[in-house]
């Protein structure tokens, strides 16, 4: 009889044991796919392109960017974590692991793509020539070798703006490039059209768009090369441009839809 009721107490010990051996195999299973144990997704952008991201008068990250990270996040079940860096350090700080992605309204680049890999087009937008309300210059063509121009450090304006002239002065922010160009430091700036149109309307800056587009751009959410983070990102965008949280969120900022 009690050897019988021994018996019985060890069987159910060992069934108990083996359910909890089972339970704690199961917690420490591969994702399944789609799936992710990322709980944070860590997006960095420079913080000083208004609209697209930038501080508020709260000191808070916000803008275009932001919102759409936060969108993103959302779909992929993380948290969302907007952080602002120097411009010229982002991709460096994604290769060194300082964070998941850039999300700061960088052009996708046959040069850049040597370095990160890129999602899809998250939006598509184009630099105009800004310059002064009295100027003489009505577009690129009028752009001469010796023509002051002010750009973002490192950006693709940089880039183009050598192919006009060999005077080109670097800025840490558009902004500031814009600032300067009111105040006669610069002959023309470029920049993003919808950067420097907003600027231009919230800083009361004497300043006007001329000519067309000098090129278009498609920009996307850069990643370390091989991160299978992209794919999931690329499932979100998706999503949200599907069930108009894309569209409410740049219309919110540019009154249109910017994705195409």
């Amino acid at each position: 009889m009690v050897y019988t009721l021994f018996k019985k107490i060890t069987l159910s010990l060992i069934a108990s044991l083996i359910l909890i051996i089972g339970a704690a195999a199961g917690c420490g299973t591969a994702p399944k796919d789609g799936e992710t144990a990322q709980k944070t997704f860590n997006y960095a952008m420079s913080g000083q392109y208004k609209p697209f991201n930038f501080f508020s008068e709260k000191n808070e990250l916000t803008g275009f960017d932001v919102e759409i990270g936060m969108a993103l996040a959302e779909k992929m079940g993380m948290e969302p974590k907007p952080l602002a860096t120097p411009w010229q350090g982002l991709i460096s700080g994604l290769k060194a692991e300082k964070y998941d992605a850039i999300l700061g309204s960088m052009t996708i680049t046959p040069e850049r793509q040597k370095e990160v890999d890129f999602s899809d087009p998250y939006y598509v937008s184009g630099p105009n020539i800004f310059v002064r309300g009295d100027s003489a210059i009505k577009g690129i063509q009028d752009i001469k070798k010796d023509t002051p121009v002010g750009v973002l450090i490192s950006s693709v304006y940089d880039k183009e703006a050598r192919k006009y002239t060999d005077n080109v002065k670097n800025y840490t922010s558009d902004v500031t490039a814009l600032q300067d160009l009111a105040k006669g430091r610069v002959e023309a700036v470029i920049t993003d059209r919808f950067v420097g149109k907003i600027a231009a309307g919230e800083q009361n800056l004497d300043i006007k768009a001329v000519g067309d587009l000098i090129l278009v751009e498609n920009i996307g959410i850069a990643f370390r090369q091989g991160d299978p983070l992209k794919d999931q990102v690329n499932k979100a965008l998706k999503e949200i441009k599907e069930d108009g949280t894309y569209l409410a969120i740049s219309k919110k900022y540019f009154d249109t839809d910017i994705s195409k």
